[in-house]
């Protein structure tokens, strides 16, 4: 028998960047464990973790490329599969125009070397600029802001949580997420041991969540009223003489225009739409400025919301004028070992007005449209109509905002390509699936979450185990594809060519950084805390901090609009909807893992108690919860750390259509909350997909069981 052997990489399901020690024999896995040697995750694990061996060994995963045909799906080869696929593309393309051709792009290809690196190479090989993904129904916002104020989309500052006295969490659970835009494995123990030494924290939630437990206190904010609250938290700096830019002062451009805007953003005068009394936002701003340093970090709640570009704008701007930016402590640009922003020359972010959709004209950020308007897209007729869509490692579907509307969309499509490890909501709908590896079987390195760690780690690990079947890897069948959309020839260049010259040309050259060097340390160098360079990665003509972009200025008027109540809409959807993160799983496809399941528990709809009584409704009862775009019938629970009018249900399940691949998920179907998001909501500002805060209405149904 051969001998137990061990293997040390980096979980890739998530942004945390927790270190693994895998035991196996034999190409079975005997154990996963945190790798206590790591020196980023310091010996920390979630539950999702130990999945990865489900996801290796999953009867379930495609293995073999497939082509739908009357009678059902039929195994192909590759050969064939690629001689379709260019057959048919270029066809459309051919009389429709190359923007007829759609890429959607899912959250796993972030985690993902090859990914990371090929997909810019074949999205310029398709000639379309008609290309979703995941960002902008997650944290597009934080791009927009980082791209006007510091000249740079990936320019994001994080939390120095180590550091800092004083931590503000705006719609953020990192206890569940581990750090989302926040990378740092074992968040509750970096808050604790914050409070521990003798700082605080404070989490603005509709809910009273995990993070809120152990926080030092807890505020419950009105869904969307975010924005209003960092106005007046930043007036009542600058009104009781509290701001200071520190070091930056001389570096940071547009105060003046700041001071003018917030006079109409007071505490008084927001403190009803916000629901915390206008003294504790004062005293909040007070805590925040007088603490040694302090740090305000926001997440999906803010983002993933009407104003969630104002809201990650000011959110760096309360940071900035408290002099908690650049700092030890407080808002920090990470210095990343392959460092995206290498060839970001200075640049000017007016400089060219963002182009806009067909059907809704909505914003085109960074290379892609938002996947709230995918659907208006692929069904509204005309020039410029999506014909064809490569989807690839997603399930917008599921994720998307009114994904009902998206599967029917699907469907109408001329043709349809999906490179997947699942038959699931969304690649049902394909013409041809291709199999691809994942987890323990591809190369580990995070190309982009090492630019949002709370640290400055590096890390790579080999594959695990070999490919089972006729799967190859993502960046394979990239490679494929643009062979067979363009005729070029395979150059030979392979991920770990690109990471090793991006590793060597890096900021950490000068210490001899190279894949080999990293490879001689499987449990990943620490290089370093976070340190102030805001004057190395700021890409502004003048490398100032634009602090009052004029695209943020003109949204504020309809932020005042907020102000005031659309009475009709309270009337007739008097509850507003937020989403739910589960700490046993993060995306669809985690969904088919018996180990996940186990800790999912029922998919619930929670209500504080008046409400529950209001409604005339009891724990388990199932109700139908209501929404502009749909309905969807769910089992009730009451839970007291609900603010009154607000509802929650966790995102990303219903796995209920017909004809999946995912038995195990089908089994645990849950509903889908995108059932009720409405695609019409969005951030304006950024497009991104505005999920909390949807209007909804909620009547007693019928008993559960």
């Amino acid at each position: 028998m051969s001998e137990v052997q061990t293997h040390f990489r980096t979980c890739n399901i998530c942004e945390a960047l927790c270190g693994l020690e895998i035991s196996h024999q034999a190409g079975a896995i005997l154990s996963i464990k945190p790798d206590k040697k790591d020196p980023f995750s310091r010996g920390h694990i979630c539950p999702k973790a130990v999945a990865l061996q489900d996801f290796h060994a999953d009867p379930d995963r495609i293995r073999t490329p497939l082509r739908k045909t009357g009678s059902g799906w039929h195994e192909i080869s590759w050969d064939e599969a690629y001689a379709e696929i260019g057959q048919r593309v270029r066809a459309i393309q051919q009389q429709r125009g190359a923007d007829s051709v759609g890429v959607y792009l899912g959250n796993p290809n972030a985690h993902n070397l090859g990914n990371a690196l090929f997909l810019p190479r074949f999205q310029k090989a398709l000639g379309s600029r008609n290309r979703y993904s995941s960002a902008s129904a997650d944290q597009l916002p934080h791009h927009v802001a980082a791209n006007y104020m510091f000249g740079a989309s990936m320019a994001i500052s994080v939390p120095d949580i180590d550091r800092t006295d004083f931590m503000l969490i705006i719609g953020g659970n990192p206890v569940v997420s581990n750090g989302s835009m926040m990378s740092g494995a074992g968040m509750a123990g970096r808050l604790k041991a914050l409070q521990k030494r003798g700082g605080k924290v404070v989490v603005i939630d509709p809910r009273r969540t995990e993070t809120a437990k152990i926080a030092s206190e807890h505020l419950a904010i009105r869904p969307e009223a975010d924005a209003l609250l960092l106005f007046a938290l930043i007036r009542t700096v600058i009104e009781e003489g509290r701001v200071d830019l520190g070091h930056l002062e001389g570096r940071v451009d547009g105060y003046e225009h700041i001071a003018t805007a917030s006079a109409d953003f007071t505490p008084e005068r927001v403190c009803a739409a916000v629901g915390i009394p206008a003294d504790r936002i004062r005293r909040l701003a007070r805590e925040f400025a007088a603490a040694p340093s302090a740090v305000c970090y926001s997440r999906m709640g803010a983002s993933t919301q009407s104003f969630g570009g104002l809201c990650q704008w000011l959110t760096v701007v309360l940071n900035v004028v408290t002099g908690n930016f650049d700092r030890e402590g407080g808002a920090m640009f990470p210095q990343p070992a392959f460092d995206l922003l290498a060839r970001v020359q200075r640049n000017d972010p007016d400089a060219r007005p963002p182009a806009r959709s067909r059907v809704r004209q909505l914003p085109y950020f960074s290379g892609e449209f938002p996947v709230a308007t995918l659907a208006d897209e692929i069904l509204t007729e005309g020039a410029g109509q999506i014909r064809a869509m490569f989807t690839i490692a997603g399930n917008p579907v599921l994720s998307a905002p009114n994904g009902d509307r998206l599967d029917t969309a699907f469907a109408q499509l001329d043709f349809m390509v999906s490179v997947d490890i699942y038959l699931n909501e969304t690649t049902r709908h394909a013409d041809i699936i291709l199999p691809a590896t994942t987890g323990l079987e591809i190369a580990q390195f995070d190309v982009f979450f090492n630019s949002f760690a709370v640290r400055n780690p590096a890390k790579y690990s080999p594959p695990l185990f070999q490919a089972k079947g006729k799967q190859r890897h993502d960046w394979q069948i990239l490679k494929g594809l643009i062979a067979c959309l363009t005729g070029a020839a395979d150059d030979g260049t392979t991920p770990e060519m690109l990471l090793d010259a991006g590793l060597r040309s890096g900021p950490y050259k000068d210490q001899g950084l190279s894949l080999a060097m990293l490879s001689e340390h499987p449990h990943g160098l620490d290089l370093g805390p976070l340190r102030p360079c805001a004057h190395e990665r700021v890409r502004t003509l003048n490398g100032h901090i634009r602090l009052a972009p004029g695209l943020f200025l003109n949204d504020l008027p309809r932020l005042s609009a907020a102000l005031r109540a659309d009475a009709g809409e309270c009337e007739n959807y008097p509850f507003r909807l937020i989403g739910r993160r589960l700490v046993w799983n993060h995306n669809t496809w985690t969904h088919n893992s018996r180990r996940l399941l186990k800790g999912a528990g029922p998919i619930t709809a929670q209500l504080h108690p008046s409400d529950a009584s209001r409604l005339g409704v009891s724990a388990g009862q199932v109700v139908t919860v209501r929404s502009r775009t749909g309905q969807l019938d769910i089992e009730v629970e009451i839970d007291d750390d609900m603010l009154p009018g607000v509802v929650s249900i966790p995102q990303g399940w219903g796995h209920h259509r017909p004809d999946i691949g995912m038995r195990t998920a089908a089994g645990h179907p849950g509903v889908s909350i995108n059932s009720l998001t409405d695609g019409g909501r969005v951030d304006p500002l950024t497009g991104n997909a505005a999920f909390n805060g949807t209007p909804v209405a909620i009547s007693a149904s019928r008993q559960a069981g």
